[in-house]
Formats: C-alpha cells, sequence, structure tokens
C-alpha cells in the first residue's frame, strides 16, 4: 500500500444515487448466499426509506471509500437500535474486486473500530464465508475488548460488542 491514498469520505444526501448504485454490486455478491433475486427491473431490492436513514438520522453515516481519489466501495454505519445496545454498528462494508485483497478494507475496519468514544457492534452472516474470514481476520489482535454476544433479533448472524473505552 506504499504510495496510495486511501480515504474514508462522508457523503451528503445528494450522493444517495451514488450509494444506491454502488449497493447493486453488493447485494449481487451477497445474493447467493441470502437467496435474493433481482426485481423486474433488473435490480435487487433496495428499502429506500432505510437508505435515506442514512443522512436524515443522527449517528448514521454513509461514506465512500477513496483509493488514489477513485471509488473503491462504501462503509454504513448505523446507531444500533436494539433493546439494550447503545453502541455504533459498521452495518455494512463493500470494496470492489479490484481493491480487494490489498488490505484496504481491513484497514478502515480497524481504524474506525478503534474509535475508542463509542462502542461498536460488528454482525456478519457465518454463511458468508468471505465476510466471515474478513471479520474474523479484522477482530483477531484488535487492540482492544472484543466480546461475543448473542442476540436474538436474527439468530443467524454472529455478534460482536466492543465496549466503549472509558478513559
Amino acid at each position: 500500500m506504499t504510495d496510495v491514498t486511501l480515504e474514508l469520505v462522508a457523503t451528503g444526501p445528494e450522493e444517495i444515487e451514488l450509494i444506491r448504485n454502488l449497493y447493486q454490486f453488493y447485494a449481487y455478491e451477497t445474493s447467493d448466499w441470502e437467496q435474493e433475486d433481482v426485481e423486474v427491473d433488473g435490480r435487487f431490492y433496495i428499502h429506500d426509506e432505510h437508505l435515506r436513514r442514512y443522512w436524515d438520522t443522527p449517528q448514521w453515516s454513509a461514506n465512500l471509500v477513496l483509493v488514489d481519489g477513485f471509488i473503491a466501495g462504501f462503509m454504513l454505519i448505523e446507531r444500533s437500535e436494539l433493546p439494550g445496545i447503545e453502541a455504533q454498528e459498521l452495518a455494512d462494508l463493500f470494496i470492489l474486486k479490484r481493491y480487494r485483497r490489498r488490505g484496504f478494507g481491513r484497514l478502515l475496519a480497524r481504524e474506525v473500530l478503534m474509535n475508542a468514544e463509542h462502542a461498536w457492534l460488528v454482525r456478519f452472516y457465518e454463511q458468508d464465508e468471505a465476510a466471515a474470514a474478513f471479520w474474523h481476520s479484522v477482530l483477531e489482535g484488535l487492540p482492544r475488548t472484543v466480546k461475543p454476544i448473542s442476540l436474538d433479533d436474527e439468530p443467524e448472524l454472529v455478534n460482536y460488542l466492543l465496549p466503549r473505552v472509558m478513559h
């Protein structure tokens, strides 16, 4: 990664179409194990009301991943709405294939999760083998507490809580 500029850039609501378009690639890649089909317009379903929340809801954000100024993916962050969980959730991280296996996603995930002023929730589907391998590698050796937790809302999800660091 020498001589490469890696950036995580917050987007504004004027970039909803850009995030929606990038999300199609994400949906395509997960469609096999999620058993998702495209809609009659040839696109994967995106819940527009939920998507708008990344700009309308406090502590939610839609961020672009840029490599040398080129769009390389996105990261979606939400404030958890699960009962008893006061944490930011790293909801979705997607890196385009061209930029994978170069450590960009891992570096950004670790950087975000090291923000100790928040507790963080990381959730992924174990049947998504690539995501499971990625998140296990990110969380292993992270120099902060990582606790596996059980949540009842979606039993097929693996859940980890990184408690807020008190100074």
